[in-house]
């Protein structure tokens, strides 16, 4: 289709664009806001306790819920399909689930923030394997579901995903997303969002005693995932951002 045979907008002056773009940015920035608000939100939902021990296949054979962890606090869990029956199999894992996983960041920012994604489907730890290489997938932790862990966590039919924290061994379920909600998923930011502890930075609306640190200070380069001190570059950074904050724009 030319875009002579679309309904396109006016053609505008520089002067009118930007003002065009600033009104749109005053709904932009409190769009924003109702997300930090909504997020503030999920981290005060209960918390519901995980009693049953549930099992995965993994590559170096049976695991347990609390093994997905990887020792780190919290447990974001995708439910992809990748089985037979599904569209794609044995070559592909469902169209949706595999663009879900294309767009999923490098683990290691959210190890940064004591925090493990993995994915889990019903198909054999050999064909996982090979898909994964196959996709350019290998960074992603995948399990093999060899019980009701999807039927009981409201992905036995639909793909969704939970997110989990642990206290020790006791592990509870703390936030649940899907339909829609999966669509944003794969960003570092937005999977941190719907966790228990949220970014854990300290400019967010947290329950007393949660863990919390400046922004910026955390962030790595995934081939040296180590939390560093801010560069003299951030710590500018930060204080223009803390300035503009001040100011109340």
């Amino acid at each position: 289709m030319k875009l002579t045979e679309m309904e396109i907008p006016t053609i505008v002056s520089p002067q009118e664009w930007e003002t065009a773009r600033q009104q749109l940015l005053v709904k932009e920035k409190a769009l924003a806001r109702a997300r930090d608000a909504l997020a503030a939100e999920r981290r005060r939902m209960p918390w519901l306790a995980v009693k049953k021990n549930y099992t995965f296949d993994g590559p170096k054979g049976k695991v347990s819920l609390l093994d997905l962890f990887e020792g780190r606090r919290q447990l974001i869990v995708y439910r992809a399909f990748f089985e037979p029956g599904v569209k794609g199999w044995p070559e592909h894992a469902c169209v949706g689930c595999s663009m879900v996983a294309d767009q999923v960041a490098h683990p290691a920012h959210l190890a940064a923030r004591d925090t493990t994604l993995a994915f889990a489907s019903r198909a054999p730890e050999k064909d996982i394997k090979r898909l994964k290489a196959r996709m350019g997938w290998e960074f992603i932790p995948w399990y093999t579901i060899t019980d009701d862990f999807d039927k009981d966590f409201g992905v036995d039919e639909w793909h969704g995903t939970n997110a989990f924290i642990r206290d020790g061994d006791d592990v509870f379920r703390t936030y649940f997303i899907n339909d829609r909600g999966d669509e944003q998923m794969g960003g570092t930011w937005n999977y941190l969002d719907i966790t228990a502890l949220g970014r854990q930075e300290q400019w967010e609306d947290s329950p007393k005693g949660y863990p919390q640190t400046s922004p910026y200070e955390w962030w790595i380069w995934h081939d040296e995932p180590e939390p560093r001190s801010e560069t003299p570059g951030q710590v500018q950074l930060r204080a223009y951002r803390d300035s503009l904050k001040a100011g109340g724009k």
